[in-house]
């Protein structure tokens, strides 16, 4: 529950702090830039506040009451994310490799918060506007290899975020690395091992 509410919230929270940076920017010059920006946080903002009543609901509930949760995202969210991030000024360029199937849900969801967090870490930190996204269906396992494209700043060690991403690979019993890249910018890659029947 802590890495879901730490990956939704400071996901969301850093698109709204980028887009309000942008509408204090133009706003005197480009008040429909201003206008974009400004729906921009609304939308995030309700969606945020959607996602926190769904955990606090789920929280006050017994154990033996069902909590309506909507269902976890998982890579099939991946564009909505994409369209956030340019919306954040940052591009995302998305490749697949190998034969898409279904994953299970832990697996799923756990390469889409991957994502998602690496993705967010280069809209704060990496001080560029491009970074590409890698999903590669193997056989036996997925991986997925996030690379900012730039030569910004590197996220700490320290960070929830990184712990977080080290410990949802860890529990799936997968690999994982993060680290800056030799020729500059941040790479992010985890393997999550896959039942082969999974999917069939």
């Amino acid at each position: 529950m802590a890495r879901e509410l730490h990956d939704m919230v400071a996901h969301n929270i850093g698109i709204i702090a980028i887009q309000a940076g942008v509408g204090s920017l133009v706003m005197d010059t480009q008040p429909a830039e201003t206008r974009k920006a400004l729906d921009a946080i609304e939308a995030t903002s309700r969606e945020t506040l959607a996602g926190l009543r769904r955990m606090l609901g789920a929280l006050r509930r017994s154990d033996q009451e069902s909590a309506p949760l909507d269902p976890l995202p998982g890579l099939a969210a991946i564009g909505q994310l994409v369209g956030k991030t340019a919306a954040a000024g940052v591009r995302v360029d998305v490749r697949w490799r190998g034969e898409r199937r279904d994953l299970p849900s832990d697996v799923d969801l756990a390469a889409f918060r991957i994502v998602q967090e690496a993705v967010t870490n280069v809209v704060r930190h990496s001080g560029t506007r491009d970074c590409s996204v890698t999903v590669d269906y193997r056989p036996d396992e997925l991986a997925v290899d996030i690379v900012d494209l730039g030569s910004g700043g590197t996220v700490a060690e320290s960070g929830y975020g990184i712990a977080g991403m080290r410990e949802r690979v860890s529990l799936l019993h997968g690999e994982f690395s993060a680290g800056p890249c030799p020729e500059g910018g941040f790479r992010v890659a985890a393997r999550l091992p896959v039942p082969v029947e999974a999917g069939r």
